[in-house]
């Protein structure tokens, strides 16, 4: 059967997915060809979108990016009439291509669905063999041997703590209260992390089927998604399978016929970054304000209401119908030698392909980044890797080498986090990322304890006052103290990753701090620390620099060289030195 899907995830739509979608149906049937149309989530290929797969008997199953309206016509007419793949927009199909990489090197268990069916359609998840895990448990496994499953798999929770899935519920299961929930952690937010949304969007009844197993081995009744307001999309077609599970018996009262029930409740979070920690979604759960609180006891002990709670997050619990319908061993890839299974990043920043990936627990950075990634995107090499969100560490190319895994990671001082990659070139100046991140965390910090409220600010301070040029002898050390305060004495796991950016930052780039404190910024980013100018033995004189400066600090000079910049109108927004093809702009 022909069929022709378009990708309408968040950034599909926001590329003019919709305009395309919109427009599919009139297009072909101007062509007078028989399609089956539909919708799918992301792709992962964030920076392809618009995308539109299309499957025919001749051609196979093709993905094509940069599809707009405009060329949709075209598109259709080649693919279906005349049976070619336009190269240029090509992305996988019959031909090799450059993206054929970012597909071909990942394993897709979480997304394995995501691009390729409906997530508003509970017939297409069943189609592609969802809910099987769970008739499978009901039918045929007790409680306890579903547990013992997801245990001896090796899942570890993917939102950042990395503790064993199968032994969290374990605990919670051997409560002597029998009144249990079961919640899914979905309030994202880290800068630059886009794991659970782009799941939620693409396949959320794999994220229910998930809940629903984990609420049938730990003995809940009862279960919410806690998701962010600012995923709308998202709470949008959570609320549609909900709604779609609940009709056809999949939740609510005597599920398949057997004798577990279970239903689910959505809440919306406000946006507290500091609510992704456990006890403060449970106390923002409870209409409290969500900050944590010390423990024991843990939530799989007294959690919602007093009552044994298992909190996982939504990559996690999109993970459990793989491992109950494919057995334990499904997530034991490689050579055993790192943590079993996959880890969805968002891979943003510097390099060419950004987008959703999925790799194996094992893969190297330099993998994900220069192989999947395709490498940097600015003509510069790459410098960093930010990864495990704000409160995740800075490691530099020396390290690309690490493997991704979670004892790999933590020994260079970083961490897996929930799954944020962020890689950086040569003009990012590490001290001012580190700020960035600081200035986050202060943010964002719940404000309860001492160390977290005080020992943030007092961290973002320095390194505001180092970044203005204003550095003073004994800053540095003064940070690392700091930070080993904050770090051990934080309440949270939040408060106590704060500090690693600036951490790891001191560890493998203390140079460049040196350097700020010496009044320079190497990479030319700290406006108060560089002076621009153009090299007249470089530059071709064609001008780009001047029309991109909007002070008009540009000028050409007749008697001198072809362009030359007064510094005395310069507001070293470094707009000159980012556009220059000929590097001729140089940072003083």
């Amino acid at each position: 059967m022909n069929q022709a899907l378009v990708s309408l995830g968040s950034c599909g739509i926001a590329a003019g997915g919709l305009k395309v979608w919109e427009t599919l149906e009139q297009v072909l049937g101007g062509l007078g060809v028989r399609v089956h149309t539909g919708i799918t989530g992301c792709t992962g290929l964030c920076y392809r979108e618009p995308i539109l797969r299309l499957v025919s008997e001749e051609l196979g199953d093709c993905l094509y990016g940069d599809v707009t309206a405009e060329v949709l016509p075209g598109l259709l007419e080649a693919h279906f009439l005349e049976r070619r793949s336009p190269p240029e927009l090509l992305l996988a199909g019959p031909t090799s291509t450059p993206e054929a990489a970012f597909l071909q090197s990942q394993h897709r268990i979480v997304l394995r669905n995501c691009g390729h069916i409906d997530p508003e359609s509970l017939d297409h998840y069943l189609a592609a063999g969802g809910y099987e895990a769970l008739r499978q448990a009901l039918t045929e496994m007790t409680p306890e041997q579903v547990v013992q499953t997801v245990e001896a798999s090796g899942l570890r929770g993917r939102g950042g703590g990395g503790f064993s899935t199968g032994r969290k519920w374990a605990l919670a299961r051997r409560s002597p209260e029998r009144d249990r929930v079961m919640i899914c952690n979905a309030d994202e937010g880290d800068p630059g992390a886009f794991m659970d949304r782009n799941v939620l969007e693409g396949d959320p009844f794999s994220v229910l089927e998930g809940m629903t197993l984990a609420a049938y081995a730990i003995g809940a009744r009862s279960g919410f998604v806690y998701v962010r307001e600012e995923y709308p999309l998202a709470v949008q077609r959570l609320h549609r399978a909900v709604h779609q599970a609940r009709g056809r018996g999949l939740l609510g009262d005597r599920i398949l016929d057997s004798d577990f029930s279970f239903e689910v409740q959505i809440k919306r979070g406000a946006g507290a970054f500091v609510c992704g920690e456990e006890t403060a979604l449970i106390a923002s759960l409870e209409g409290r304000r969500g900050t944590p609180r010390r423990r024991p006891p843990f939530p799989v002990e007294s959690g919602l209401w007093g009552r044994p709670t298992v909190i996982n997050n939504v990559e996690t619990l999109a993970n459990v119908p793989y491992v109950v319908q494919h057995g334990a061993s499904s997530l034991h890839l490689g050579d055993g030698d790192h943590d079993r299974g996959t880890k969805v990043f968002s891979l943003a920043g510097d390099v060419a392909r950004t987008g959703m990936v999925e790799v194996p627990m094992g893969m190297t950075l330099r993998q994900v980044v220069e192989e999947i990634g395709g490498g940097s995107s600015t003509s510069r090499p790459l410098k960093a890797v930010q990864i495990g969100g704000p409160s995740g560490g800075c490691l530099p190319a020396s390290l690309f080498d690490t493997p991704v895994d979670y004892q790999s990671l933590g020994q260079t001082g970083a961490i897996m986090g929930s799954g944020g990659m962020i890689a950086m070139d040569s003009t990012r100046c590490m001290v001012d990322v580190a700020r960035y991140f600081q200035a986050f965390t202060q943010e964002e910090s719940c404000g309860k304890c001492t160390f977290c409220r005080l020992g943030t600010k007092r961290m973002l301070e320095i390194l505001e006052r180092i970044c203005a040029g204003t550095g003073r002898p004994g800053d540095l050390e003064k940070l690392e103290v700091l930070a080993e305060q904050v770090r051990s004495n934080s309440l949270c796991g939040l408060g106590r990753s704060a500090p690693n950016p600036v951490l790891t930052t001191l560890r493998y780039f203390r140079e460049e701090y040196e350097a700020h404190l010496e009044g320079r910024c190497p990479a030319g980013r700290c406006r108060n620390l560089v002076e621009f100018r153009i090299d007249p033995f470089i530059c071709e004189g064609c001008a780009s620099c001047r029309a991109e400066c909007s002070v008009a600090a540009i000028a050409i000079d007749p008697l001198a060289v072809p362009l030359s910049i007064d510094a005395s109108v310069c507001v070293r927004c470094g707009g000159c030195f980012e556009i220059c093809s000929f590097s001729a702009v140089a940072v003083q």
